[in-house]
């Protein structure tokens, strides 16, 4: 191999392995950089404190004498604890986080500094929004932009700074963030579910929406990422041969933890225990080099907070252990990429799990009709969930063997499946309503229902999964936030529609229950194309999906259109989590981010070719081609004709594949030009996607077979036999 390789690919397997110690038990250090309830306790005056946790539980105002209360025993706190400055921070419209630091420390006009920290402060700050993506809401001139504290999810110490969570809005007041329409589509999602509560339970006062992240992602040494300028400018690899060995054999998932990796584990753990992340699960995921980390349960809100804090700690942590982490939806060809799935249900305030069956057939009526208002849910927005989940880096992966493919549809098992079908098939007079009385209800068709009563379907997109749906064609790098928006939205706007007419029912003189049964029948029936217990991967289902109305488009630039759509519009206005002109603003800014990512892989394909592809296969064309003019110096012409045919075919097939390339990166570039003159947006994504994404995959194979020619020693670039396996 080239020196260079050499030298990158020895340094990276001598990597010496860095003993990691935890702090003791984690219940001594878990929550230690949070400013968490029990902190709030120790620092507030308990008048205050009880406020605080009205403001937090119930959404009471937030007035100024407890922001400045707040805001005193934090900055106590977080000085305690070594900070030394404090920032908003954020979840801006480019998929990552966002932080402007301020000191404590104020001149004191006296020759000296004294630290400060108020309310007006704590609550409120102007981040420059002219810099963040804004789809045209703000113009490049108008800076203004607020960040706002989010007094639900707490405070935290990262290094020498105490970070606030906050929204992100506009000077207008639109939102320029993915927490904002988060906090909205909670909201929303709470008062809709509250509400048809209250027909099994009516001291239901709150109903909150639970997330369980699934993170997976890629660890490779960072000498070696180095030295992939594609890794390092656009986190995949635009070209590489598969290894004679990936995955093939199955030995990495669920395998033993290479030392190396644990130790990287076990730092990024006891960091994530600190921050109050509650991680729980540790694994080898199915490609080489790929794991997996999950935690428990949490609030929704608190649960995307959490993990986009978990992805800058593997980025930082991973450093240290000489490692890049990888959370590109597909980093290398031919082996699995990476999702993050997301595991969403619905609690009470009074301890019930809307999505887990229950012991009495009323019990089951709850919790067939929360299903069923899902499926529904997920049924009439299916095209606008997948435009959630859907980016250029995502689309690698959708469709993939080890990924659920672009149709949105619901796996539900044979139990609850019989269930439905029987509601779906029957009248009022199946049911055997006894009485108006909840405790006397006796619905035959609805028995006692275990929660774990089927097989797993790992090729669905939205899995019921015993107590919950698990949301798996999320992408790795994603903002849960983007999916789990929209999936509350539409849950609530379907729970709204749904109560409207079992009201009117009611009025109407019917039996509650009755009612709820008709409605649910009607639901179900009306939503039957959503559901699919087979197998997602094949083609039989692709057609059958399009038989059943569902949305089969796969052009990422076009699957974005769904946001726009009367029916999304009218869901997201109803549930008041965003209006009209965010929604354009946000479209704008998914075709603009789309443009730029193909806009980057093309040029450094187009670079990588120019300057390293092309030049070596020459060099090592040229050898050949000098071994063949030796050849025929040294034997006769007849038997050198004979010796240098296979060299001959050789220089041939190298010839043609640079000069394939040399012409498709020239037409790529010129491509790129006429793209880039389009001023529509819209217009713009989908000529790259149309003309110019393409071209990376032919480009990619001609250099893809130039790695298997080409002489090993001469190839500047490390293989994936080098990338994929840690020593």
């Amino acid at each position: 191999m080239s020196t260079l390789r050499f030298n990158v690919v020895e340094t990276a397997f001598a990597k010496k392995v860095k003993p990691v110690e935890a702090p003791g038990k984690a219940s001594a250090y878990f929550g230690q950089k949070v400013f968490n309830r029990e902190k709030m306790f120790r620092y507030l005056p308990e008048k205050t404190y009880k406020e605080l946790m009205d403001v937090i539980d119930n959404n009471a105002s937030l007035s100024h004498e407890l922001a400045d209360a707040v805001a005193s025993a934090m900055k106590k706190w977080a000085l305690e604890m070594g900070a030394t400055h404090y920032t908003h921070w954020f979840h801006p419209l480019n998929e990552g986080t966002a932080e402007k630091h301020d000191s404590f420390s104020e001149p004191d006009g006296k020759g000296g500094v004294i630290d400060k920290f108020s309310g007006k402060l704590l609550i409120q700050q102007e981040p420059d929004a002219s810099s963040f993506p804004s789809g045209g809401i703000r113009n490049t001139f108008e800076a203004r932009g607020y960040s706002a504290w989010d007094p639900s999810s707490p405070a935290f110490i990262v290094g020498d700074t105490l970070c606030i969570p906050t929204i992100f809005i506009a000077y207008t007041g639109e939102s320029l963030d993915y927490k904002a329409p988060l906090l909205r589509a909670l909201e929303a999602v709470n008062k809709a579910a509250t509400a048809v509560c209250h027909y099994f339970n009516e001291d239901v006062k709150k109903v909150q929406a639970y997330l369980g992240w699934e993170q997976e992602y890629f660890l490779v040494d960072e000498g070696l990422y180095a030295a992939r300028p594609d890794l390092l400018l656009t986190g995949r690899t635009l070209m590489g041969h598969e290894s004679s060995k990936n995955q093939q054999l199955e030995d990495h998932y669920f395998g033993a933890i290479p030392t190396r990796v644990m130790a990287f584990m076990q730092e990024l753990e006891i960091e994530s225990l600190k921050l109050g992340i509650p991680v729980k699960t540790r694994h080898n995921e199915v490609a080489p080099n790929q794991f997996e980390l999950a935690p428990v349960f949490e609030e929704c809100n608190l649960a995307n907070d959490h993990n986009l804090m978990i992805m800058s700690l593997m980025r930082k942590v991973s450093r240290r252990h000489g490692f890049r982490v990888l959370l590109h939806e597909k980093p290398f060809k031919g082996i699995n990429g990476s999702g993050k799935h997301n595991n969403w249900s619905l609690g009470t305030d009074t301890g019930i799990m809307l999505m887990a069956p229950g012991k009495t057939p009323e019990e089951n009526l709850r919790f067939i009709t929360f299903v069923s208002n899902v499926l529904k849910a997920v049924y009439r927005h299916n095209a606008l969930l997948k435009a959630s989940i859907s980016s250029a880096t995502n689309a690698h992966r959708l469709g993939a063997n080890e990924a659920p493919p672009a149709i949105i549809s619901s796996f539900l098992g044979k139990q609850i499946s019989t269930v439905l079908e029987h509601l779906e098939n029957s009248d009022e007079e199946d049911f055997n309503l006894c009485g108006k009385q909840g405790l006397k209800l006796d619905i035959a068709r609805i028995p006692e229902l275990l929660m774990d009563n089927t097989d797993r379907n790992r090729t669905s997109p939205f899995a019921f999964t015993g107590n919950r749906f698990e949301f798996r064609a999320v992408g790795s790098s994603a903002n849960c936030a983007s999916a789990m928006l929209v999936l509350n939205a539409a849950v609530a706007e379907q729970l709204q529609l749904f109560k409207t007419e079992v009201d009117k029912l009611i009025a109407e003189g019917k039996d509650k229950f009755a009612a709820i049964v008709e409605v649910v029948s009607k639901d179900v029936r009306e939503s039957k194309a959503i559901h699919f217990d087979g197998n997602n991967y094949s083609e039989a289902w692709k057609k059958e999906a399009v038989k059943r109305g569902l949305d089969c488009e796969t052009s990422v630039p076009l699957i974005f259109d769904a946001y726009l759509s009367k029916s999304s519009i009218d869901m997201f206005e109803s549930t008041h989590v965003m209006n009209h002109k965010e929604l354009e603003a946000r479209n704008e800014v998914k075709w603009e981010t789309f443009t730029k990512k193909i806009q980057i892989e093309a040029r450094v394909l187009g670079d990588l070719a120019m300057n390293h592809i092309i030049p070596v296969a020459t060099r090592y064309q040229t050898s050949l081609i000098e071994n063949v003019y030796r050849m025929r110096d040294l034997f006769p012409a007849e038997k050198a004709a004979v010796l240098s045919a296979k060299n001959l075919e050789i220089i041939e097939d190298i010839a043609q594949r640079t000069i394939f390339i040399k012409e498709k990166v020239d037409a790529m570039v010129n491509a790129r030009k006429v793209a880039n003159k389009i001023e529509n947006e819209r217009g713009k994504a989908i000529a790259y996607h149309d003309k110019i994404f393409p071209m990376l995959e032919e480009i990619r194979y001609h250099i893809d077979k130039l790695e298997l020619i080409v002489d090993n020693e001469m190839w500047t670039l490390p293989k994936y036999r080098e990338l994929l396996f840690i020593r």
